[in-house]
């Protein structure tokens, strides 16, 4: 493991999904070397080695690999284990993870490498852009050479690096599973049910950025409104109804609106 200037180092990137195909290009735009692309569909490796400088996609993880300061392994969470164990890390190399919810203790089985995390909290699509330099990166390490390396990594990117446990990452990645991806499927209801009744989504957009400024300016739960926190019988009832042909949907209205009166 090389501490160099953080503006020279040399990476290996393990992955071309949607993480590793904004994640390349920002390296690149930092001034790190890209030093090659793995990916287990060689095209996806092929197109994004393409867009980087002088990096090479790799078709195999044979022995010996290309030498690089930081192994990252922007693969789907459960491939980290055996991706780990199945490639000839070079002794001593600095490999990390990207996931949210894996535990640095994934590197016990790899007594000859430094291992590390780091973990980007954002949602990641094809076609839209992220900004790096707001996205938390979140860092932990088995050592502190290791640590050390990650972090000057991650604020070479970011403005918000942060070291956290693999116990406080976990309680993390579930907070933005609630704050993201639920969020995004309840919007995906509200859609549908604006569908039905031929109304433009457009309608909910004032409502929708009012509710997100608001929660991010107070406690959520202190600022929750609606016929669930004023035990609204009536429409309670009414919307059940309006939700008949809509089973799983009529649940999770049911379920939520208990859970807000908990909290009441």
């Amino acid at each position: 493991m090389n501490n160099r200037n953080p503006a020279s180092l040399r990476i290996g990137l393990l992955g071309a999904g949607r993480v590793a195909s904004q994640l390349g290009p920002a390296l690149a735009a930092a001034g790190h070397q890209v030093v090659f692309v793995w990916n287990r569909t060689v095209p996806a490796a092929k197109t994004l080695a393409a867009q980087l400088p002088g990096t090479q996609a790799l078709t195999t993880l044979a022995s010996p690999l290309p030498l690089a300061d930081v192994y990252l392994l922007a693969v789907p969470d459960a491939a980290v284990a055996s991706l780990l164990a199945s490639t000839p890390w070079p002794a001593g190399g600095l490999v990390a993870h990207l996931a949210g919810a894996l535990s640095l203790a994934v590197f016990a089985s790899q007594p000859t490498v430094h291992g590390g995390v780091f973990y980007p909290l954002q949602t990641f699509s094809p076609g839209r852009a992220v900004d790096w330099s707001t996205v938390p990166l979140c860092i932990e390490a088995t050592d502190s050479a290791a640590e050390a390396t990650l972090l000057a990594l991650a604020r070479s990117l970011s403005q918000h690096v942060r070291l956290l446990s693999s116990a406080q990452r976990l309680k993390l990645h579930v907070a933005a599973v609630f704050a993201n991806n639920f969020t995004n499927h309840l919007l995906g209801i509200a859609d549908a049910l604006l569908t039905e009744a031929n109304l433009p989504a457009a309608l909910l957009a004032p409502l929708v950025r009012e509710t997100v400024d608001k929660a991010l300016a107070n406690p959520p739960f202190a600022v929750q409104t609606g016929p669930a926190v004023r035990r609204d019988a009536p429409t309670l009832a009414a919307h059940q109804a309006a939700l008949a042909a809509h089973p799983a949907w009529k649940a999770l209205y049911e379920q939520l609106t208990a859970s807000i009166q908990t909290q009441l």
